[in-house]
């Protein structure tokens, strides 16, 4: 299968970003999502979609409520889009600890245990926070993530907030919870890859995930890494999620530009490595064209993600 990590889809325009268009609504993200794209010469969709706010809506403006209910409020579009569909969207947390962060810590608590949240993100970026220094901010949640097993995604690549290393102090503090390094430590504010790299080779609860790397570097960094922590994300809107998935399908190429990645280690990259992370049953690859037509309709689980499982 097939798990965009980082989608972000709104019903109002993107209050930070403001991306040109009409909101990209949870049914605009399907329609993506479907497309379908062709990978190693197979038709593929993407199977699940990890959904969270856009991170600018999530900051607190003039008319916003405060505390728990100012987050169900910027929480609200996404808990509708996993309820409505369960069988394609796996529910992401925004935290921003400016609402509180025993208020967060227990919101997180609350969308896990009513709506099957399995994710947290966080953006220190735009929410302003040093995460090395305000260790007390993350703590509290941070806390929920170990107890209930919730998958953490770090966004990654700016200064003067989001350098990969900076969150190292709550990643070594929290050993037995997964953390992602969203755009592998690439953003609009620098290339932190390396820095990205040497803490997943440090770290073994600490992923990469492949969405804003540079090719060149996805082959190079891919020979040094476990195979089961690079997993696939595009960060869509607003990029488009087809180009990403092209980075990893060139892997299973010849040498410089690939490495002869086989298709069973390219679908862990697109999808089964964080579907183990997830709780979820992995799946093979297609084995011929005729499959991969059946599985642009097949939901995999008709019950939707199963529970999160702890690794």
């Amino acid at each position: 299968m097939i798990i965009d990590t980082h989608l972000h889809p709104t019903n109002v325009v993107d209050q930070a970003w403001r991306h040109d268009g009409e909101p990209f609504t949870g049914e605009r993200m399907l329609e993506m999502m479907d497309k379908p794209y062709l990978i190693n010469g197979k038709p593929r969709r993407i199977d699940y979609g990890c959904i969270m706010p856009p991170p600018g809506n999530s900051v607190w403006q003039e008319g916003m409520r405060t505390g728990r209910e100012g987050i169900r409020d910027y929480m609200a579009y996404i808990t509708e889009l996993v309820t409505t569909y369960p069988d394609r969207f796996i529910g992401n947390f925004m935290y921003n600890p400016r609402f509180g962060p025993e208020n967060g810590a227990k919101e997180l608590a609350f969308h896990v245990k009513e709506y099957g949240y399995k994710m947290l993100k966080l953006h220190a970026n735009m929410h302003a926070y040093r995460p090395d220094r305000a260790l007390d901010w993350l703590r509290p949640v941070l806390r929920v993530c170990d107890e209930l097993g919730v998958v953490v995604l770090i966004h990654t690549g700016d200064g003067p907030y989001s350098i990969p290393t900076q969150f190292y102090p709550i990643i070594r503090e929290f050993r037995n919870v997964n953390f992602i390094l969203a755009h592998f430590g690439v953003q609009t504010g620098g290339v932190y890859c390396f820095e990205a790299l040497y803490m997943i080779l440090d770290s073994p609860n600490v992923y990469g995930e492949s969405g804003w790397l540079l090719q060149s570097r996805i082959v190079e960094f891919a020979q040094q890494m476990e195979r089961h922590q690079m997993v696939f994300g595009t960060d869509s809107p607003p990029n488009e999620p087809g180009m990403w998935a092209r980075e990893l399908e060139v892997l299973c190429g010849p040498p410089p530009q690939g490495m002869h990645l086989s298709e069973d280690d390219l679908e862990g990259y697109l999808g089964n490595n964080m579907a183990r992370l997830l709780g979820m049953e992995p799946t093979p690859p297609p084995r011929d064209q005729a499959e991969a037509q059946l599985r642009l309709k097949d939901t995999y689980a008709t019950a939707g993600p199963a529970s999160t499982a702890r690794t």
